[in-house]
């Protein structure tokens, strides 16, 4: 016979399904805008501030990857509360980063990249590996922070060690494929 659940196991739970289903709903969504007729947002005010998205994006992409390393070096340095408050900074501007990502998106087709040569391989050897990071790490840093939550540091170190590099990676490369389609904006 099975032992009912404690209340802790029943939130744990509950924080993992929770986990699963944003994981899962994020590339769903990711994956409909770039199908979906996208909105038309007419001229004005509005439109000149989706148009400044992208670089917004960029800001947060860059922020979110100083924040990571100072979070490392908190750690590191034992300084917990300093060390939690920048994590959660930087969750909070990867939530941000996706509502400027969609909002863009919901109005934008994606800009095709005009290099040509060697540099288009690489663009796109970049471009790929930061769409595929991308979602892989929305588990990991959730799974991560739910894990702190929860005073299960053991299992948050192990997660964190793997998670901290991949969410580096895809926050700087976000720059960096910023930095080289920019050029290739149509506005």
């Amino acid at each position: 016979m099975t032992q009912p659940l404690t209340d802790k196991q029943k939130g744990e739970r509950q924080a993992r399904n929770l986990v699963i289903a944003v994981s899962l709903a994020i590339p769903a969504v990711v994956t409909f805008l770039y199908y979906m007729k996208k909105l038309e947002i007419g001229e004005g005010p509005m439109k000149e501030l989706i148009e400044r998205l992208p670089l917004a994006n960029a800001t947060i992409n860059g922020t979110t990857a100083v924040l990571l390393v100072a979070g490392f070096l908190a750690i590191k340095s034992k300084r917990i509360v300093l060390h939690r408050r920048i994590m959660t900074a930087s969750l909070v501007l990867s939530v941000m980063f996706l509502l400027c990502y969609v909002t863009y998106h919901s109005t934008h087709e994606s800009t095709p990249f005009g290099g040509v040569g060697t540099i288009r391989s690489v663009y796109y050897f970049i471009l790929t590996s930061h769409i595929v990071l991308s979602a892989v790490i929305v588990p990991m840093v959730l799974f991560s922070y739910t894990r702190a939550l929860s005073q299960r540091f053991d299992k948050h170190r192990r997660l964190a060690r793997i998670t901290l590099p991949i969410w580096l990676y895809v926050a700087i490369t976000g720059v960096v494929v910023y930095v080289m389609i920019s050029p290739y904006y149509p506005f």
